[in-house]
This record gives C-alpha cells, structure tokens and sequence, in this order.
C-alpha cells in the first residue's frame, strides 16, 4: 500500500536552500519601512503535495548565514579554513578553558561575525502601523529556528559534548552524551555567557543577563556517565570554612596537600586530616584520578544528621482523588485510577492483574514504583474516605474523615502507606472498585483545602508528596472557593484581571507555608468541567510554592484524554525526584547572587530556596550582579548545592560547578553566549512580573530589551556595516524568533484569554526547564506525507532518522499534506482536507479512506504492519523520549473538522495571526527600533511612536487563517 499513497502524496520539494549573503542582502534591502513594496517576481510555489513525486523531502528554511554544515568551506573562506565564530557542528576547532590546573593557555580567539539583514529604511522611521514585509522577502532566508536545531543534532548523533572545550553547549532541544571534565553538563547548568566580562559596565555594554539556568536533577542520557554517590562518614564533604562552598575540582591545594584554597572566595582552609593527600610536583593530589569530586562537575554527597531536618524514609505519595459528581460523571474518577494502576504497575490491564494476584503472583510481580517508596490513597467529596491496604488486609477498609473544621487522618501512617508490590492485590482492587462505589453517591462538591489538611496530616512526620485530582470548583467548607471570573475570559488590560491571576485566599496561602516546613510537594490533575473556571491561580498556588506541577486538562473527554492523563502519572511517580529539599547558589568574588525565579518558596532576599518537592523536569534560574570588578587572571565560578531527601530515602546534596572565562572585552563574551540560557532567563523573570504589572507593559519591555540588545550589539561589537542593516549576533541569530514565541504564549500574549489556562502557562514557564520550554516557544513541525523510506528507522549507527522539521509557518503547508505540530505540551496531526486515501489507510488502517471515518477522540496510531505506520510510530516515541513531564498523545486536527485546528494555526509562530506580527514584521520592527536608538531618536516604551509590538498584538483583530 506504500506504494499507492506515494503515487498520491510523493515526496513534497524544496530543500533547505543554499543560503547566500548576497541573495538574503538582496531581497531583504528591499524590504521598506514605509509600506511599499517594490515589485518583484517570486516563483509561485506548488502547493499540491500529491503531484510532487520526484522531489526530494522538503526542510524549513535556510542554513546558517555565516556558517555551514562542518566540512563546506563559506564564500569568502578558502578551502580548508575555518569558519570562525561558528557552532563546533559547523567547526570542527575547539578552544581549552583558560587558566585551569593541567590545561593549556587560551588558544586564538574567535573572530565572530554578525548576521547582517539589510533593509531599506526608506522616508525614515514611520509613525503608526509596521511597516508591510511578508510581500516583499522570502521568509525562508532569515533565520531559522529548524535548521539551527537539525544542524547540531545531526553533529551530536556521531559526537561526544567536552564539558571542558571552550565553544558552546548544544542547543537546548538537542539530544546528545555530556563528557563530564570537570564543568557541569548543560544538561544541569548552563551559564548565558561563557566569557563574562571583567566589569558591569562591559556587561552593560551588551545588554545581556548575567545568569545560571539550571536543572539539578535534570536525566542523564543513555550512555552517560551515571552521577556519583559519595559517602564521607559523619564527617560530611569537605567544604570552605569562609563561604560554606563544597570541594570541587577547581580547589587548588597547596603546602604539600595541607592547604587548600577555595576557588570560590579565595580563602586558604586546612585539609582534614582524614582528607589529606599529597600533591606532586604540579600541585595535583596524587590521589586525583581516584577522587570523583576532583574531577567532574556533577557530584552527589551522603550528608549527616546535621544536615537533617527530620528522619529520612522513603518517599511517601498520597493520591488523593476527587469523587464529587462532576469527577464521576465526566469519567474523570475513572481515569485517574486507570492512570494511577498503569503508574503503579505499568500497562497491564485490570483483570489481567486481578488474575495473577488471585494465583498467587502479585507479589513476584515488582511494581513500577522506585525503590524504597511508599504509596496511600483517599479520597474526597464533602468527606475525606482514608484506605487502608496493608497486605495483612483481606481487602480494602475505608475509615471516613467527616470533621471538616479541623481535618485529621483516620488512619496510622504505618499502615496509609505501603509498598505497592506487597500490596498490589489490596490496591487493584481498590481502585478497581472507587469509580463504582461512588457513582452512586455523587455530592456535588469537592471540599478541597480540608482534604489537603487531612493529607498534610498523614504526611507531616514523613514528608513527602500528594497527588490531588479535582473535576470542579471545590465550593464546599472551609477555604471553599467562588467563581471570580464571571466573563471566562482574561483581558490584560485591566486591573480585574490581574487580580484572576493572583492569589488572595488566605487560607490556601496558609496551607502552602505548612506544606513547605513539613517537605511535602503537591502535583495537581485539573479536568474543568466543559472548559469551566476552577480557579487554578488559588488552587496552583499550593503546587507552584511547594515545586510541584499542575496538569491541566482544559477540556476533559473520556477516552480521548486517557491516555495521556496515564503518561502524565506515571512521569509523576517514576521519575527521579526528592522533597524536602533546600538550594543555594554561590559565585566567584566580585560577584554576587541577584535575584532567583522559578517555582520554589523564599522568605526572604538571599536565603536558601525551599522546595518541598523537586523532580528532574524542575527548572530555575539565578541572575548575578557585580560587587566588584573581576580578575582576567583567574576564571569565575559558580556552584549550585540542593540538599534533599531521595525516593529511597537518603539525604543528599546535589553540587553542580560551573567554569567560565573572564575576559577584558565584551567582544569575546558576545561570541559566546548561549541563547538557551538567556531567553530562559528572560521567559521567567517576564512571567514571575505578570501578577504585578499589565501584560503590555511586559511586552514591551522585552521588546525593549531586543531592541537593546541588538543596538548594543550593533554599537560595540559588530564592525563596520552599511545603516540599512539589521545585525543579529552570531549566536543570538534565532533569539528573536524566541522572544516573539514567548510574546505570542498563552503566558504573555494580548486580548482575551481564559485565566485558568494564562495563569497555568505562566507557572509552566517559571518552572520548565531550557529543552521544555526551547520547544514551547517555537514547535517542531513534521510532514508526513513526503517522508522517505529509510526516515523513521535507525541508520547503520543505530540512530534513528528524523526527519527535518519545517518552519512553523502557513507558507510550509502543502495542499494534501500531513503534519505533526509538537510543542512540548500537546501534539497535534492536522490533515488537509484533500490528503490521500491511501495516506489515511497505511497510517490509519484499512477502511479509514475519508477523514470523517476518523474517531475524534483517537489518541494513538493503531500498530499496522505498512511502512509509514512505522515511521510515524517511531518518530513519536523519538519525540516521547525528548520530552519534559507532559505526556505525548495524538490530537487530531482534521481540516474543517476539529476545533483543534485553531490551536494549529496559532501555533504558527510565524505568521501574522490575531495576537501579534509575523517574524518578518518583527525584524522590521526591531530594525526600526535600532536604527532609532543609533541616531538618539528612541525612547523606551513606545512613547517614540515607533508602533510597539504590545500594541499590535493587543490591537489586532482575531484573523485565524483558513486552510484552504
């Protein structure tokens, strides 16, 4: 059947182009300020994917535009010759640290060069509108976001990342194996500049933060080496006596071994004597090889009970399910079981388990649950329902909790909680028989802030974690909640809806600070009924405040959402993950700790973050300030502690170093920056500022700052290029790509907006790490209708062949085609209305010819033996094994079918749509903008008139484009 669908789907054309400075120069010089377009012959492009059968698989624009694929020698550049400046994916040449014990001085530097785009500002800057673009240049010749990612990750299929090479880490979407030397892995730690200038002014100069993403417990890759455990006694790690910082490879030891001096403060400390090792005569410890806190960047300490703040056990998890009538009759209570069996147990079914315990094999059955760790139930309408499923137990018992004023737990945690193996019998049958024991009974309202009281209590000795589902509004007892939104709807632009996305209940605010002390995170399971208000901004603030997560389902439907509610707890329960955790972040003298984002809880400026829960998706972000000014002599260090307890129940401290250059010039910092670390920096100062200022008012100041940056850039560090250019710093070229996706989320985007679903994707901004949220601010975007044959299965190396991925943009779709639309947190298969019978059948089975005969709430392709079913199965779970903690399952976006086709075309990113620019019209305004800051015609905040782009996206009218 392959060969059917071909005949009709073909392999659609265009490769990612041969991209010329002089052809982007020329075609971009003619792009005016003023609106007029200058006439031109553009190739019409063939939009019927199914006529296309000898073209090769099409790509999403163009290549680097100063630097290629490792190997192709530039213009300008002879055979041979370096291409300076370039990504090691494009240069093969790296540079060693400098100043490191046992390295080699700094090599030749880089010598960068910009991106210039030019333009023509003709008549001058305009006042009003943006000036018209999308006529007049071929989108596909600016920067582009696919191939900046598909470059690298070809590189990395075949090449190991040097922690200690001076060059720049992988993009943050890129999967690939870390060497630990000594730096931290970018997996962990990634600084938004790898050469720090020496003063704040030459910091200025730049524009840029000065900061530390991080992601302590971020997955190691397969192949990677696993992070050590290290136990040293009662005695704990060695540590400086001045700033408290952990030993780490760049401690320089002296006076034979006896001394040895923090890298961190400068200060001299004695070696303890049970520490102690000679130095030979280059100053290394002899025993250095055999010393793994000496050599690599990523370490784990066993720490003493002075490091207890209660006795560690094993992680306990509470799950506490809403039984109230609307959970049960929208299937909610339902899935959440099935969810949690397949998180306990994995993907067998009900009876099947049921079956093997009655023979007698549940307990040579090991759950999925990590070692060490304990599981308990309840439950929760106007009462709270404890269970007991010990496996002395015959079955299940229920102990009902009706005192909602002072809630408590009926039950001893010594039997609340247990290990899921031993008990499994007990809890299939359990919750095998909840969705049925109350749906029946059906109280209309949940009591939500007494049933968290009656949860912290059984967990309060422990810690440890509750997973709460809730199906409505929890209107009933103390802390129940109203309906603050009576127009469903967010506008920005008043103060009433900044107070739908703050949190004003006292009570629940109370509730996150015991949370806290006593180290238990919440993750939360929202399903609003039909897309109603739940008041996620009270109730995720428990979640947010304590590290945890909240998965919202906007629109819950049963099936069609089962399946990824499964994934989503099973992630939750599997995954690596600590609480009762605390962090601390420490930096080189003459620099000093500035401000913390993410989700966490901090009393006051400078203290240690507290996170009661803290998973390998968590994500947070520390910025920097000078005290002083820095030695070019020596390097700048920093060093991330997170003290937590494991699931197994082993107090740990978690030390991430991280290395960078100090450099007299901000010229050498701009050739290394990392656009991952920056915009995740800029994503979550933005979003932790929206409760308190007006979302344009946001826009426009990180419209200010790329104006800024691009002007400084411009200013100090690009040479000498014409005024009708545009410059993009080398390593910043797709940053504004980025800035314009963070302005078009649901986060921080214009008009209206449901406050539920804003203020849920501002705390998923604030808590994601760099890969999740690369991917949510621009999509991966894949045609499967042109795939070819060997793409989807593993070359001769064992890597599989994923296809490129297109420009999120209306120009890349092609009549008759088929896409995937990912972008970390939902994933969408549009088909056009005219896509092949044939593609539809191998993709979807036999008699599946008309998009009509498709199950809307399909959520998986069915496992067919055709070529393309394996394909596209295949990619998917490349795409699972990427991603961050929302599970992957298929939406169907059926052209003129499903509603989720908006979704789709909002996830164009590049386009002009309703809530702001196209990527075009937003270089245009960032060139306006910088040639206005150039000439010291420009003030900040739009009051220049220079149309910002706050006012475009709140001022244009809602013109989702059809496909037709």
């Amino acid at each position: 059947m392959q060969q059917g669908y071909e005949q009709y789907g073909g392999q659609y054309g265009g490769q990612y182009g041969q991209q010329q400075q002089g052809d982007l120069s020329q075609q971009m010089g003619q792009m005016s300020l003023d609106g007029a377009a200058p006439q031109q012959t553009r190739k019409k492009k063939n939009r019927h994917a199914y006529h296309q059968l000898e073209q090769p698989a099409a790509t999403g624009g163009g290549q680097f535009l100063n630097g290629g694929v490792s190997g192709q020698p530039q213009p300008g550049t002879s055979p041979g010759q370096a291409v300076t400046g370039a990504a090691p994916w494009q240069q093969q040449a790296s540079q060693p640290w400098q100043s490191q014990p046992g390295t080699p001085g700094l090599g030749q530097p880089m010598q960068p060069m910009g991106t210039p785009i030019s333009m023509s500002a003709v008549g001058g800057p305009q006042q009003g509108g943006m000036g018209g673009g999308q006529g007049k240049v071929n989108p596909d010749q600016i920067p582009s976001v696919p191939l900046s990612r598909d470059l690298p990750a070809d590189y990395y299929k075949s090449n190991m990342y040097p922690t200690m090479e001076q060059r720049l880490p992988p993009p943050a979407t890129t999967p690939f194996i870390a060497y630990d030397q000594g730096n931290a892995s970018p997996k962990h730690a990634r600084l938004t500049m790898n050469c720090i200038p020496a003063s704040h002014e030459q910091l200025n100069a730049t524009s840029l933060p000065l900061g530390l993403v991080m992601q302590p417990l971020a997955r190691p890759a397969e192949g990677e080496q696993a992070i050590p455990v290290l136990d040293f006694g009662e005695a704990g790690p060695p540590r400086c006596r001045r700033c408290r910082a952990y030993i780490n490879p760049f401690m320089i030891f002296s006076n034979g071994g006896n001394r040895m001096t923090c890298n961190l403060c400068g200060h001299p400390n004695e070696v303890p004597a049970e520490y102690f090792a000679p130095t030979d005569p280059s100053g290394m410890r002899v025993d250095r090889a055999q010393r793994p806190e000496l050599l690599l960047g990523t370490c784990e300490y066993l720490v003493p009970k002075e490091y207890w703040s209660k006795e560690p056990v094993g992680m306990r998890y509470l799950f506490l399910i809403d039984v109230s009538a609307e959970a049960c009759n929208r299937g909610f209570v339902q899935g959440m079981c099935d969810g949690i069996l397949a998180a306990l147990y994995g993907n067998e079914s009900s009876e099947e388990q049921a079956n093997g315990d009655e023979e007698g094999e549940a307990s040579t059955k090991p759950s999925k649950v990590p070692a060490g760790a304990k599981v308990g139930f309840a439950t929760f309408d106007r009462e709270v329902h404890f269970y007991n499923v010990a496996p002395s137990q015959s079955g299940p018992q229920q102990l009902v909790m009706s005192d909602l004023e002072e809630p408590f737990t009926t039950i001893s945690p010594e039997y609340l909680f247990v290990d899921a193996a031993e008990s499994k019998a007990n809890i299939t049958k359990l919750l095998g028989s909840i969705p049925q024991m109350f749906f029946n009974i059906k109280h209309a309202e949940p009591a939500l802030l007494p049933s968290l009281q009656a949860a912290l209590a059984a967990l309060e000795v422990s810690g440890g974690k509750i997973v709460c589902s809730l199906g409505s509004l929890p209107t009933y007892g103390p802390g129940k909640l109203q309906m603050r939104d009576k127009s469903q709807m967010s506008n920005d632009d008043n103060e009433l809806s900044r107070t739908l996305l703050k949190t004003e209940h006292q009570g629940f605010r109370k509730m996150q600070a015991d949370l806290v002390k006593a180290g238990v995170g919440v993750d939360f399971f929202l399903a609003a009924p039909s897309g109603g208000y739940l008041d996620i901004s009270t109730i995720g603030f428990v979640a947010e405040k304590t590290g945890g997560e909240t998965f919202y389902y906007p629109n819950w439907t049963y099936p069609r959402d089962l399946l990824r509610l499964e994934k989503e707890l099973s992630h939750t329960v599997q995954r690596e993950q600590g609480y009762a955790a605390l962090m601390k972040v420490r930096c080189s003298n003459g620099l000093q700790v500035s401000h913390y984002s993410g989700n966490f809880t901090q009393h006051t400026f400078g203290a240690d973050l507290e996170l009661a829960s803290v998973t390998e998706d968590s994500g947070m972000c520390v910025t920097f300030t000078y005290d002083g000014k820095l030695d070019t002599k020596f390097d700048a260090y920093f060093q991330s502690a997170l003290l937590y307890t494991t699931q197994s129940g082993q107090r740990r401290v978690r030390c991430s170093n991280v290395v960078a250059q100090v450099n007299e010039s901000a010229r050498e910092s701009m050739k290394l920056v990392d656009q991952d670390a920056v915009i995740g920096i800029l994503a979550k100062e933005s979003a932790s500022k929206i409760a308190d200022k007006p979302l344009k008012d946001i826009r426009q100041q990180l419209q200010d700052k790329m104006t800024d940056i691009l002007a400084g850039y411009r200013k100090h560090f690009s040479g000498s290029h014409p005024p009708g250019q545009l410059v993009l710093p080398e390593n910043l070229k797709e940053f504004s790509m980025y800035v314009l996706g963070l302005m078009k989320s649901r986060a921080l985007k214009g008009g209206k907006e449901p406050p539920d679903r804003r203020v849920n994707e501002i705390r998923m901004l604030k808590g994601m790490g760099p890969a999740e949220l690369s991917l949510y601010l621009y999509p991966r975007m894949i045609a499967l209708h042109g795939l070819e044959p060997e793409e989807g299965f593993a070359d001769e190396n064992g890597h599989l062949r994923v296809p490129h991925a297109v420009r999120a943009s209306f120009s890349q779709i092609e009549e008759g085609g088929a896409y995937l639309v990912d972008n970390g947190q939902i994933l969408l298969l549009w088909l056009h209305a005219q896509v092949s019978p044939n593609l539809l059948e191998d993709l979807f089975g036999e008699g599946f010819d008309e998009l009509s005969k498709l199950d809307p709430n399909l959520s998986a392709l069915p496992v067919l033996e055709t070529h393309l079913n394996a394909q596209v199965r295949n990619i998917l779970l490349s795409m699972e094994t990427n991603r961050g903690s929302k599970g992957l399952s298929i939406q169907l976006a059926r052209q003129g079918l499903d509603g989720a086709e908006f979704e789709f075309a909002r996830l164009l990113y590049e386009d002009r749509n309703g809530e702001a620019s196209s990527y075009v019209d937003w270089l245009v305004m960032l060139h306006r903008g910088v040639s206005m800051e150039l000439n010291g015609q420009r003030n900040k905040g739009g009051e220049d008139g220079s149309s910002s782009i706050a006012n475009t996206i709140s001022g244009l009218t809602h013109n989702v484009p059809y496909f037709n």
